[in-house]
């Protein structure tokens, strides 16, 4: 039987459309360069969605056992093109007015669940 947990973020974009727009085709089918899905696939990450509202975006991981976040981390930190991913992102995203400096995705504390 296998082990399944899901993990929420939020995180906000630049309020500015023409970014927004931009943003959206990176992340459209596809368009994700290769490198990072297989970073993200290698972490133990099973599945990955993001939704957005205005300009602020929340994403959904599944991750299976394996899934350390302080591995990811490490992880990150040591591949070039993920640090090259990052840094073209954060062009377009910006902190949760309650982030600390630099931080891009908060988690979010789930506070209500239909069914056990």
């Amino acid at each position: 039987m296998s082990f399944n947990k899901r993990l929420c973020f939020a995180c906000d974009l630049k309020d500015n459309p023409e970014l927004i727009a931009e943003y959206k085709k990176y992340h459209a089918e596809g368009n994700a360069w290769p490198e990072i899905t297989k970073s993200i696939k290698d972490a133990g990450i099973i599945d990955m969605q993001i939704y957005l509202t205005g300009n602020r975006m929340f994403m959904i991981m599944e991750v299976d056992a394996s899934f350390d976040p302080d591995k990811k981390s490490k992880m990150d930190a040591e591949n070039p093109k993920v640090q090259e991913w990052e840094e073209l992102m954060w062009g377009f995203q910006q902190e949760l007015p309650w982030a600390k400096k630099g931080e891009k995705w908060i988690a979010l504390d789930q506070i209500f669940q239909l069914e056990k």
